[in-house]
C-alpha cells in the first residue's frame, strides 16, 4: 500500500475515534498518519492540526501548541492551525502570541465569526496588559529609589524591600527589576546596609528572579558572583542564613532543571549547558566549607547544601566532592570541637558534627561501585594518616572526634578504620587519662563504637571497668558519657530478653542514673541529650519502658528537650519514643523455621511478656496525650532520611489508635507528616502516608488539612495505592482519599495525579474490602465532569458500575448504585449505557425491590433520570412493563426514611404517564 494511502487511513481512523472521543485512540492513530508520511506535505499538516484538536480535548496545550507550529510550519497560512494554536496559547496564558494568531486569522479569513469574539476579548487583555506594564514599569523605579536610598526613612525602604520582593514574584515584575540592575544595586547596597528585614527581602528578590529561569542565574552568578552569594551565609542572623541558603538551591535548581521539593529530577541537557556554572558552585562551597571566618551556623547551612544535591536523583555531587579533596575539608570539619580556641579553629555549633556525618554517609551510599568506595576509604585514610603524623595530644584528639563522625554516619567505613591496628586501644588509652577533654572525646568514641557486636564483645571485655571508673567522675560532661557507653554496652542484647550482658537489675538502675541527668532543670542542655542517648539504648528493654512510661516528669522532660529542635537531639529523643512504641521493624519468624531453629540448637530470641501489644497500646496512648506530637513536630525538619523514618513510625503508631488522631491535629502534626511525606527513605514516607490516611479517615478533611492541603495530602494518599503495599495500607489510603473526593479541590487533585485509573483498578479486586473502599471513593470521584466524561467514552466503566449495584455486598452495591444516580442525572450517554449488560433488567429489579432504604432510594432515582433523559430511553424501560410495574406497586409509607423514595417513584410514575407510556391508573385520581 503506498504510504500517501496509509497515512490517509490512520488519519480517517483517527478522525472516527475523535467523534467518538476516544482523544487518546484518535492521537495515537494521527501520530502512525505522521510517522509513516516522510515528506512535508499539505497531508502532513492535516494530521498535526488534527492531532492538536485531540490534544486541546485533553486540555495538553502544550502538545497542541507544538504540533500547531509544526504544521503551520508546512503550511503558514492555515487557519484552523492557527486557530488552534491561538486556543492554546490563550489557555497557556500566553496571551499577546494569541493575540498575534487572531489576528493572523482575521486578516487572512476576514469572514471567520468563530474568531471576532476571541480576538476582541484578547485586544482587551493585551491593551490592559500594555496599560499594566506601564503602571508596572513606574512602580518599579519608585520602589527601587525608596529601598536603595539610605536618606529615606526606615520604615518606608522596609515597606519598599518587601514590594520589590512581591513584584518580583510577576514575570513583567522580575523581568523590569532585571533590566533595572537591581543586581549592581544590592551589591552595593550590602556593603552599608544593617537593616537585616531589607537585606533578607532583597536576598529573597534574587532568589524569586532566579527561579525557573536559567538564563536569569547565569546572569546573576556572572553580575554578583557565587563567593558573594556564600558570603551572605556569614551572619548570626537565621531569616537571613535561611533566605541565602534558599538563594543558592534556587540557582542550583534554575541551572539543572530539578525541583528537590517536589522530587523532579534534573534535566540532563540542561545541566550540560550549566555544567560550568553547577560545578563552580560546588567547588566553591567545599572550599567556604572550612573558612576560619565563618560562623558555625553558615558552616551548617553550606553542609546541608551539599547534603541536599550529592544524591544521584539531584545532581549526583559524590564522586565530584571526592575529585575536589572535598572529603579531606568535610572531614577536617568533622575533626574540629567547640573546645579547640586557638587563631586557626572554625566556629561550629551543636549541630556540625551530626550534620557532618550524615552528609559523610549520603556522600558513601551515592558510591555505587567498588572503585568508588575504594576511593572514598583511601582519602579518608589519608586524612587519618595525616593528622596522626604529629605526637601531640591535639591530633590524636582530632582523629578521635573524626573517627566518631564517621561511625555516627557511614557506620562500616568507621569500623573498618576502627579495626586497624592500634586505634582501639589508643581510644582505651586515651580513656583512661586524667584529662578531662580526652576523656570526654574517648567516651563519645565507644560509645559509636558499640554499634557493632564484633565491636561491643571487646569494648565490654577491655572498655566496662573504664567506663565505671570514669562514671565516678567529678565533671557531669565525663560522667554521663561514660553513662551512656555503660547503657550501650548494657543494651547490646537489643530487644532479645534472653541475652543480658550486665547483671540482673543493672538496666534498670542505669536508667533512673539517666532520669537524674533528664529530669534536672539545673544540668545543661548537653547533660539532658546524652541522658536521652542513654534512654534510647536502655528502653530495648521491655522492663525500662514500662518504668519509663509510668514516670510522667521524665516523659514531659523528653519531649521538652524535643521541642528545642536541636538536632543533636534527635538521636537520642526519637530512638527512645521508637522504643516505646515498638515502632521498629520485626522479623516475622516461620513457625517451620523456628522448629529447625530449635532442632540445630540454635540460639530463639525471646519477647518480654511486657511488650505485648495491651502494653504497647498504654504506651502509645499515654505519649499522645502528654503532647509527644509537639516533640515530633519540632523534630520533622531534620536533614538525616533515617531520622525521618524513625519520626514518621511513631506518629504512625500514635495515629493507629483513632482517639489520638485529634492531638496529631491540634498539635500541627499533620503539617509535619505532609513534610515527612514528601521527604525521606522508601518506608519513612509510606509511613507517613499511613499516619495522613488513618487522620483523614476519622477526622473532616477540612479540618484536618485546610486550605491548600487538602490537595498536598492526595499524592501522598494514592502512595499507598501501589501494589507493593500491604492490604491494609491501600485501605485506608482508599478510605481517605473517599473522604478527600468529597470536595472540589482534592478531587481535581486526584485527577490530576492521574489517581483515577488507580483507583478505578481496585474496583474490580478480589479482596472484598478494597473493592468496596474503591468504589466508596469513586461515588464521590463521579462528581467531577471529568471523572463522567469518562464514563461517556467508549468503554465499560457504567456497565461494571451496573454489574456492581448486585454486589453480594450491601455497602458496595449502595456505593456503586450512588454512582450510577449521580451519573444518570449528569449525563444521557451514560443513562443509555445502564442497557449495556444484559441483565440489566434484574439488577433494576433488585434495586428496586430490596429491602436495604438505601439502595431502592438509589434505584428509584436511577430510573427517575432515565425516564427524564428523553423519550427513546423511556419507551426502553416501558418496553418492559416489570420495571416500571415495580415502581408502581412500591409498598412505601409516610414516615420520613421512606419521603423520598415516594416521591421520586410519584414523579416517575407522573412522567410516564404524561409521555404515554403506561396507561394513567384512574384508582388514585381525586373524584
Amino acid at each position: 500500500m503506498p504510504v500517501a494511502d496509509s497515512g490517509h487511513l490512520y488519519k480517517e481512523e483517527g478522525n472516527k475515534h475523535f467523534k467518538e472521543g476516544n482523544w487518546d485512540s484518535a492521537i495515537e492513530e494521527y501520530s502512525k498518519a505522521i510517522s509513516v508520511t516522510k515528506d512535508d506535505t499539505l497531508e502532513k499538516a492535516v494530521y498535526y492540526k488534527n492531532r492538536a484538536a485531540a490534544h486541546l480535548k485533553q486540555q495538553e496545550f502544550e502538545k497542541a501548541m507544538e504540533d500547531c507550529t509544526k504544521a503551520l510550519e508546512i503550511s503558514p497560512s492555515d487557519t484552523k492551525a492557527l486557530f488552534r494554536r491561538c486556543q492554546a496559547y490563550d489557555a497557556l496564558g500566553k496571551f499577546e502570541e494569541a493575540y498575534k494568531d487572531a489576528r493572523t486569522v482575521h486578516n487572512v479569513d476576514p469572514g471567520n465569526t468563530a474568531i471576532q469574539p476571541i480576538l476582541a476579548r484578547l485586544h482587551e487583555i493585551v491593551a490592559n496588559k500594555v496599560a499594566e506594564h506601564s503602571k508596572l514599569s513606574s512602580k518599579v523605579s519608585q520602589m527601587l529609589n525608596l529601598a536603595f536610598d539610605i536618606s529615606t526613612p526606615i520604615d518606608k525602604r522596609e515597606t519598599a524591600a518587601n514590594n520589590i520582593l512581591v513584584l518580583a514574584k510577576e514575570k513583567a515584575g522580575a523581568e523590569l527589576l532585571y533590566k533595572e540592575g537591581i543586581l549592581n544595586r544590592i551589591v552595593s547596597l550590602f556593603k552599608i546596609e544593617k537593616n537585616q528585614n531589607i537585606i533578607v527581602n532583597l536576598i529573597r528578590s534574587i532568589s524569586v528572579i532566579a527561579k525557573n529561569n536559567a538564563d536569569k542565574a547565569r546572569g546573576i552568578i556572572e553580575i554578583i558572583g557565587l563567593p558573594w552569594i556564600i558570603e551572605l551565609l556569614n551572619t548570626r542572623y537565621e531569616e537571613q542564613i535561611s533566605a541565602a541558603q534558599y538563594c543558592l538551591q534556587t540557582l542550583l535548581d534554575a541551572l539543572s532543571g530539578m525541583t528537590l521539593k517536589d522530587e523532579k529530577t534534573p534535566d540532563m541537557e540542561l545541566c550540560s549547558r550549566n555544567r560550568k556554572e553547577i560545578d563552580t558552585l560546588i567547588t566553591c562551597l567545599i572550599y567556604a566549607l572550612t573558612s576560619r571566618t565563618m560562623t558555625g551556623v553558615g558552616r551548617d547551612a553550606m553542609i546541608e547544601l551539599i547534603l541536599r544535591n550529592c544524591d544521584y536523583r539531584a545532581l549526583d555531587w559524590a564522586e565530584r566532592i571526592i575529585d575536589i579533596n572535598g572529603l579531606q575539608r568535610l572531614m577536617e570539619v568533622a575533626s574540629e570541637l567547640p573546645e579547640f580556641k586557638y587563631e586557626s579553629s572554625m566556629e561550629v555549633t551543636d549541630n556540625t558534627r551530626t550534620t557532618v556525618s550524615v552528609c559523610l554517609a549520603k556522600v558513601y551510599d551515592n558510591m555505587y561501585y567498588e572503585n568508588a568506595r575504594g576511593r572514598f576509604v583511601n582519602k579518608i585514610e589519608d586524612f587519618i594518616k595525616n593528622s596522626l603524623v604529629g605526637p601531640e595530644i591535639e591530633c590524636r584528639v582530632r582523629v578521635t572526634v573524626a573517627l566518631t563522625t564517621l561511625l555516627l554516619g557511614p557506620l562500616d567505613v568507621g569500623s573498618s578504620f576502627l579495626a586497624k591496628d592500634g586505634i582501639l586501644e589508643m581510644i582505651l588509652v586515651m580513656a583512661n587519662t586524667d584529662d578531662f577533654l580526652q576523656q570526654r572525646v574517648a567516651c563519645e568514641a565507644m560509645i559509636a563504637a558499640a554499634s557493632k557486636k564484633d565491636k561491643v564483645k571487646a569494648l565490654i571485655a577491655q572498655g566496662t571497668n573504664i567506663l565505671k571508673k570514669l562514671y565516678v567522675s567529678k565533671d557531669d560532661g565525663i560522667k554521663v558519657r561514660a553513662l551512656v557507653g555503660l547503657c550501650k554496652l548494657g543494651a547490646s542484647g537489643g530487644t532479645d530478653a534472653s541475652i543480658r550482658p550486665f547483671a540482673d537489675g543493672s538496666t534498670l538502675k542505669l536508667a533512673e542514673a539517666c532520669r537524674r541527668f533528664l529530669v534536672n532543670p539545673a544540668k545543661d542542655k548537653d547533660m539532658r541529650k546524652w541522658a536521652a542517648e542513654g534512654l534510647s539504648y536502655l528502653t530495648l528493654d521491655a522492663e525500662v519502658k514500662e518504668k519509663l512510661i509510668e514516670d510522667s516528669a521524665a516523659v514531659q522532660a523528653l519531649i521538652e528537650l524535643a521541642k528545642t529542635g536541636d538536632h543533636s537531639v534527635v538521636y537520642g529523643v526519637v530512638t527512645t519514643l521508637v522504643n516505646l512504641t515498638n515502632s521498629y521493624d520485626k522479623k516475622e519468624i516461620m513457625p517451620e523455621m523456628l522448629e529447625l531453629a530449635k532442632f540445630a540448637k540454635h540460639h530463639i530470641p525471646e519477647e518480654h511478656e511486657l511488650d505485648d501489644p495491651d502494653f504497647v497500646y498504654k504506651r502509645v496512648e499515654v505519649l499522645g496525650k502528654e503532647g509527644v506530637t509537639s516533640a515530633l513536630v519540632a523534630l520533622s525538619k531534620v536533614e538525616s532520611h533515617n531520622s525521618k523514618e524513625l519520626i514518621a513510625r511513631i506518629f504512625n503508631a500514635i495515629c493507629e489508635q483513632h482517639q489520638l488522631r485529634g492531638y496529631v491535629v491540634q498539635q500541627g502534626g499533620c503539617k509535619a507528616l505532609l513534610h515527612l511525606a514528601s521527604e525521606g527513605t522508601a518506608k519513612g514516607k509510606l509511613r507517613s502516608a499511613q499516619a495522613l490516611a488513618r487522620i483523614g479517615i476519622t477526622i473532616n478533611p477540612e479540618v484536618a488539612f485546610p486550605g491548600q492541603r487538602q490537595c498536598e495530602v492526595v499524592r501522598p494518599l494514592l502512595a499507598l495505592l501501589h501494589p507493593e503495599c500491604s492490604a491494609l495500607e491501600t485501605f485506608e489510603g482508599l478510605m481517605a482519599l473517599c473522604n478527600l473526593a468529597g470536595f472540589e479541590l482534592p478531587r481535581k487533585s486526584i485527577i490530576k495525579d492521574r489517581g483515577v485509573s488507580t483507583i478505578e483498578s481496585y474496583m474490580v479486586d478480589s479482596h472484598e474490602m478494597l473493592k468496596k473502599a474503591a468504589v466508596q471513593c469513586w461515588t464521590n470521584l463521579v462528581q467531577s465532569e471529568e471523572v463522567m466524561k469518562m464514563h461517556e467514552g467508549n468503554n465499560d466503566r457504567v456497565k461494571l458500575l451496573v454489574l456492581l449495584c448486585a454486589d453480594e455486598d450491601i455497602d458496595t452495591a449502595v456505593a456503586a448504585s450512588g454512582a450510577l444516580a449521580i451519573l444518570t442525572s449528569m449525563s444521557k450517554r451514560c443513562c443509555r449505557k445502564v442497557f449495556e449488560p444484559k441483565d440489566w433488567l434484574d439488577i433494576l429489579r433488585y434495586l428496586l425491590t430490596h429491602q436495604n432504604l438505601a439502595l431502592r432510594h438509589r434505584g428509584v432515582t436511577i430510573v427517575y433520570n432515565m425516564l427524564g433523559s428523553g423519550k427513546e430511553l423511556a419507551e426502553k424501560l416501558t418496553e418492559v412493563m416489570e420495571v416500571m410495574n415495580i415502581v408502581r406497586q412500591l409498598d412505601i409509607t409516610d414516615d420520613p426514611v421512606t419521603a423520598k423514595i415516594k416521591d421520586l417513584a410519584e414523579k416517575s410514575i407522573k412522567i410516564a404517564e404524561e409521555m404515554k407510556l403506561i396507561e394513567r391508573d384512574e384508582h388514585n385520581d381525586v373524584e
